[in-house]
């Protein structure tokens, strides 16, 4: 692929398959946590692609070698080869262009696709889909925009219907979990204010 044709590519031309958390080692190393289920792919891949928050354009990264350490890669680029150069890549996002990304199998879907569906719970729309959010629980978070922010978990036992060539999440989800951050209603302000 061209660099100019590269330069073209729209944000979500990309996904980001790890981030850097800090240099390892003296001579330009990064160590990097891994955002793929497909991490053996790092033995095939030749260039990655480093965003930067900020402004910054993305930055192309030939890769010289790699290694996995303490559930991390490791990463040695062509030109960084000094720990400066190295600090410089510290909370850069490392991606690929999606036409590079992991065939899946049947069933299968990338969880970056569902950004932009709409989710349904029980028929009735509750809003589209911003961001996935990981952390420590089993399930990552939708974060889901409607009449307010939802955070809604994307666990199986939840999920009725993905389709996201039509952009849809149905869902069934327990009742009350919508309601777990939402605001105090009148009455309970009132009663939340008798209690101080």
């Amino acid at each position: 692929m061209l660099r100019s044709a590269v330069n073209s590519m729209r944000e979500e031309d990309f996904i980001t398959i790890a981030r850097v958390t800090k240099t390892q080692g003296r001579v330009g190393e990064v160590a990097a946590a891994l955002l793929t289920d497909f991490p053996e792919r790092f033995a095939t891949r030749k260039r990655l692609f480093a965003m930067s928050e900020g402004n910054k354009p993305r930055r192309e990264l030939q890769v010289e070698n790699h290694w996995f350490h303490k559930g991390q890669v490791v990463l040695k680029f062509a030109g960084v080869d000094s720990i400066s150069q190295a600090e410089d890549l510290i909370g850069c996002e490392l991606q690929v262009p999606l036409s590079e990304r992991a065939e899946l199998d049947d069933g299968s879907i990338y969880l970056a696709d569902l950004k932009g569906c709409t989710v349904y719970d029980q028929g009735s729309a509750i809003g589209t889909i911003e961001d996935v959010q990981f952390g420590s629980g089993e399930a990552p978070l939708l974060v889901v925009k409607g009449q307010k922010e939802y955070l809604v978990p994307f666990a199986g036992e939840f999920i009725e219907r993905i389709a996201i060539a039509e952009k849809r999440l149905e869902m069934k989800l327990p009742p009350g979990l919508l309601d777990v951050d939402a605001p105090l209603s009148r009455e309970e302000k009132a009663e939340q204010h008798g209690k101080d």
